[in-house]
């Protein structure tokens, strides 16, 4: 290549001196020359690209998805709370003597939680007691004397009034002794009432107030509280575009909607709920709708105050396919995934996705049944790459029959 340059420049050279039939020809040498050296440049090339080496496929996990049916679900999280809540208060006045239960505890319907001092109590149901034997005594002596004089007055030993007296005292006697009745009886209940007990079944509160305390019935009447936790309620809301997702006569049709809920440890809680409260209103100011489940809870596992995950499930979608997280890239145009094409191929495919289902992605377009997506090693792929599948999870390439296949 050398001489031939310089031969080419020597020619250049004469070319100026030559005459013109004598420069034409120099030319047409120059031109020829010239046309020759790039010949052999341009076979350099070609044989260097064709001694270059392919580049190797790239190996990658592939997935070969297939349609599949899941759930219509929506999560919220909501708050734990008893099917009751209620505040323990002393009925009666009085010092009090003792706590007879433990903070906490679960207790039943009916258990003692408090004494209050009975003796101011003891004191008036003995004076009720008394005024009651006093107003029968005289209910008594008013009977008789009223039958008395009613057998005179029928003889005319006496006058109509002096019977219409005895009469109107035997009435009034009557009464008398039933407002004595009634004084005993709540003389009874007071002194009852100096017994705190629970009056449902629950978790028993903190005590709010202590021993010794003198408490006033009324307003500073309170003792502790108590929550039923068995069943217990679940609150929680849903915003309008979870709604949209959910027929809403199931939401009004409790029986129709399965509620699950997911523990703060990510478990799932054994038991099945049922909506027992939908409001009839959007909420303005949230753009929520209130809703209310309630759940078996005869061990006692879920408490009120406690935050969890609600899962309502409202039937099935069909022909939803199902890629992990770790596969999905977003783009400019939208959602993308890796496919395999028949060559062995990336290619990139859009796709327009759901809700997350786990650790996965709903695929609602984009996809067909048979198609391999590739799920990890994507930032090194480019499209029309060559791709080695290996089997999701596998750092081997997948045999015949795996999901890799085609």
């Amino acid at each position: 290549m050398q001489t031939q340059a310089i031969a080419f420049t020597q020619k250049f050279s004469g070319l100026r001196n030559a005459s013109r039939p004598h420069r034409l020809g120099l030319a047409l040498s120059c031109v020829s020359l010239v046309v020759l050296m790039a010949g052999c440049g341009q076979g350099r090339t070609d044989a260097a690209h064709a001694a270059m080496p392919a580049a190797p496929a790239l190996p990658a996990a592939v997935m070969q998805v297939a349609p599949q049916r899941v759930p219509i679900a929506v999560e919220a999280v909501g708050q734990i709370e008893g099917s009751k809540e209620v505040e323990v208060r002393a009925r009666v006045s009085g010092i009090v003597l003792k706590r007879l239960y433990h903070e906490g505890e679960l207790l039943r319907a009916g258990a003692p939680m408090f004494k209050i001092d009975p003796a101011p109590f003891e004191i008036a149901l003995a004076q009720a007691q008394a005024q009651l034997a006093q107003e029968q005594a005289r209910n008594e002596q008013s009977r008789r004397e009223s039958m008395r004089l009613k057998q005179l007055a029928a003889e005319k030993a006496i006058s109509q009034k002096e019977y219409d007296d005895a009469s109107s005292n035997l009435k009034l006697s009557h009464a008398t002794l039933q407002a004595a009745a009634a004084k005993l009886r709540e003389a009874e209940l007071n002194l009852s009432y100096t017994s705190v007990a629970a009056p449902v079944s629950g978790v028993s509160g903190r005590a709010v107030r202590s021993e010794g305390s003198l408490i006033t019935a009324g307003a500073d009447s309170l003792l502790t509280n108590i929550s039923q936790v068995d069943p217990i309620w679940v609150r929680f809301s849903l915003s309008e575009s979870d709604l949209a997702k959910l027929p809403q006569r199931r939401l009004i049709r409790g029986a129709q909607v399965e509620v699950n809920l997911i523990l703060a440890d990510a478990t799932r809680y054994p038991g099945k709920g049922r909506l027992n409260f939908a409001a009839t209103q959007i909420d303005t100011r949230l753009g929520t709708q209130q809703l209310r489940a309630e759940f078996d809870n005869a061990k006692g596992q879920l408490l009120p105050g406690q935050f969890v995950r609600v899962q309502l499930v409202a039937g099935q979608r069909d022909n939803v396919f199902l890629v992990p997280q770790t596969a999905v890239m977003e783009a400019e145009a939208g959602y993308m995934l890796f496919v395999l094409d028949k060559e062995g191929k990336a290619a990139l495919r859009p796709v327009q996705l759901g809700d997350w289902i786990g650790s996965d992605w709903m695929v609602l377009g984009g996809l067909a049944a048979g198609d391999r997506v590739i799920v990890d090693n994507l930032l090194k792929l480019r499209p029309g790459a060559a791709v080695s599948p290996l089997a999701p999870g596998e750092g081997k390439p997948a045999k015949a029959g795996t999901a890799a296949a085609k």
